[in-house]
């Protein structure tokens, strides 16, 4: 999972995540990660509009938003 975040933060990707909080509570975050630590990262969280702190072992799922590029004529 840590990999997958210090890549994420190399190509600027915006991530999809399923995050189990601490209190049990499952969530869906759309994300930009700014900066990966030892056992925790920060991220732009767009559900939120703020940085925020995850735990990497709270981290269920990563998934990256593909977006399409439209032509213009």
């Amino acid at each position: 999972m840590r990999n997958q975040l210090l890549k994420s933060v190399e190509r600027g990707d915006v991530l999809d995540m399923m995050y189990l909080s601490k209190s049990g509570q499952i969530s869906k975050r759309r994300i930009q990660v700014i900066q990966v630590g030892d056992a925790s990262f920060r991220a732009y969280c767009h559900l939120r509009k703020t940085r925020r702190t995850f735990t990497i072992d709270n981290v269920l799922a990563l998934v990256p938003v593909i977006r399409k590029e439209s032509m213009v004529i």
